[in-house]
């Protein structure tokens, strides 16, 4: 995929990033970082000048965040809900790429890219996104989740775009090499889910249009979750919007502002991007109210919080209004990036769950 229609420039996505607070981070889950200056360190280094961490190896484990063979983090279930499907009843699988959690200033040489065998930074993998974002989905189906040497958060800050370019182009050549191996060992032709967030989501659609898209796995492929960049209406030509909650072999996105907000960068990304309300799961601007959210899943990973949010679809955002919940009062920023799919988690897990069910029934 062209990278340049799903990415904003370099200035903008600095605000996108930057204004979702290291605070905000705090109450949605655990933050990757202490700072907020830790959030917006430049690596000043040019790319070429600097090493590139070793290639994965999909073959070990350890180089997996998430795998049905072993206990993870993706494994986790709020309070009160139903456990993961068991490897013999599950009826899908999801395929999930994590959102960029590099961001602090490297203690390695290892500038632009994270390397796979570092424990401090898989850590945060580990204790945030997977736990707070892909467990969203394991109700759906067992979840597949690499490492990869994601690009450091200085490719959304950096000038120099040949430097951005290869660092993202390294992160997804790991994350493209990592679903064949998944496809090859584990998928034995099961349907499955794409499912990512933020930078996790510049790689799975450009996945999506490079692997998928017409060969026969399109027909194994149930839905896209690709929230948290900007995807173009025109960006996965043969991949159609999915429209209605049971919708299959289609893709929903969006992105989290609150309402009355229309950022400043809207005209450069944004006006075109594709928006599903994750609440109704409709393609249009009729709103959801707080009686139909069915629950966020913020800081206490053990405490759904039912009608806190509404949600509608306003051009290319996703407006919601200000969410209240302890300790909301805080947060002043009009960008609820962070929290595209905690704000979501519950309507989220049933949705998949929904997907899953339709496209079996389809099945002959």
């Amino acid at each position: 995929m062209r990278t340049k229609t799903l990415e904003f420039p370099n200035t903008t996505v600095k605000n996108i990033h930057a204004w979702a607070t290291v605070f905000f981070l705090g109450l949605f889950f655990i933050a990757p970082t202490s700072t907020l200056q830790a959030q917006q360190y430049l690596v000043k280094q040019r790319f070429h000048l600097t090493p590139t961490p070793p290639s994965p190896n999909y073959a070990n484990t350890s180089h997996w965040c998430a795998l049905p063979q072993i206990k993870d983090s993706s494994d986790a279930v709020p309070a009160g809900l139903t456990a993961p499907t068991s490897a013999a009843d599950s009826l899908a699988h999801v395929f999930f790429i994590h959102p960029t959690t590099y961001t602090r200033k490297p203690k390695t040489n290892y500038l632009w890219n994270q390397d796979v065998n570092d424990a401090s930074l898989n850590q945060v993998v580990d204790n945030s996104p997977m736990k707070y974002q892909a467990s969203a989905f394991n109700a759906a189906g067992q979840i597949f989740a690499p490492r990869y040497r994601q690009a450091h958060y200085s490719v959304f800050l950096t000038s120099h775009l040949e430097d951005k370019k290869a660092a993202l182009d390294t992160a997804y050549e790991d994350v493209k090499a990592a679903f064949y191996h998944y496809l090859q060992h584990w998928n034995v032709g099961k349907p499955f889910i794409i499912a990512s967030h933020s930078q996790g989501t510049i790689h799975a659609a450009r996945l999506i249009k490079e692997c998928i898209l017409n060969t026969p796995l399109q027909q194994q492929l149930i839905v896209a979750y690709l929230p948290g960049m900007p995807v173009p209406k025109d960006s996965l030509p043969g991949l159609p919007i999915c429209e209605t909650p049971q919708a299959t072999g289609c893709f929903v996105s969006w992105s989290t502002y609150r309402r009355d907000f229309i950022p400043p960068y809207y005209p450069l990304a944004l006006e075109r991007s594709v928006c599903v309300n994750p609440i109704s799961w409709q393609h249009n601007e009729t709103p959801a109210s707080k009686n139909e959210h069915r629950g966020a899943v913020l800081s206490n990973f053990n405490q759904v919080l039912p009608n806190i949010c509404d949600a509608q679809v306003k051009g290319g955002v996703l407006w919601v209004s200000k969410p209240k919940f302890r300790g909301s009062w805080l947060y002043t920023n009009p960008n609820y990036h962070i929290g595209d799919i905690n704000l979501y988690y519950i309507d989220i897990r049933n949705n998949a769950c929904e997907r899953v069910s339709a496209y079996r029934r389809l099945q002959p």
